[in-house]
């Protein structure tokens, strides 16, 4: 077994779940072909970002700065959310990376924030709900998780 460092604090745990829920992910994405990652799973579907797999990508590396930005916002550190277009396989792996950056960028130096510093960080969503740091990340965890998981269902259909 490697050896992992890990980061101090309750904020370095999230952030430790955080890059294992993609590096999950990434697995499950790069042993894909890239015909098995761009063909069209639900065309019935309302949502346009659950379409394909390339489609579940774009949303997940989207959502995923969107999260760092609210978080960055909340800080008071300049946030700039990036455009992601449609992205190949290859594309979307590294779209991961660099999301992920992003966030450890955000939360440098902040590892070992008390929960009191992690509960006043207050951060309004778009969708109507206020969360503090913590919740915010565990949000951002689980919607890897979630989309992981709906990619699996695709794969086995």
């Amino acid at each position: 077994m490697d050896m992992k460092t890990y980061r101090p604090g309750a904020l370095g745990a999230l952030m430790d779940e955080y890059e294992r829920a993609v590096a999950e992910l990434s697995r499950l994405i790069g042993g894909l072909s890239d015909a098995e990652y761009e063909l069209m799973r639900d065309e019935q579907t309302q949502d346009a970002s659950c379409r394909s797999i390339q489609t579940i990508m774009r949303h997940v590396v989207s959502a995923g700065y969107g999260y760092s930005c609210y978080i960055r916002e909340a800080l008071s550190i300049p946030a700039e959310r990036p455009k992601i277009p449609a992205l190949s396989r290859t594309d979307s792996l590294l779209g991961l990376e660099e999301m992920v950056a992003h966030t450890i960028a955000t939360l440098e130096g902040r590892w070992r924030m008390s929960d009191e510093e992690m509960e006043a960080v207050r951060i309004q969503s778009p969708w109507r709900v206020v969360y503090d740091l913590e919740q915010m990340l565990e949000h951002a965890i689980v919607h890897i998780l979630r989309h992981r998981r709906q990619i699996e269902r695709f794969l086995q259909a």
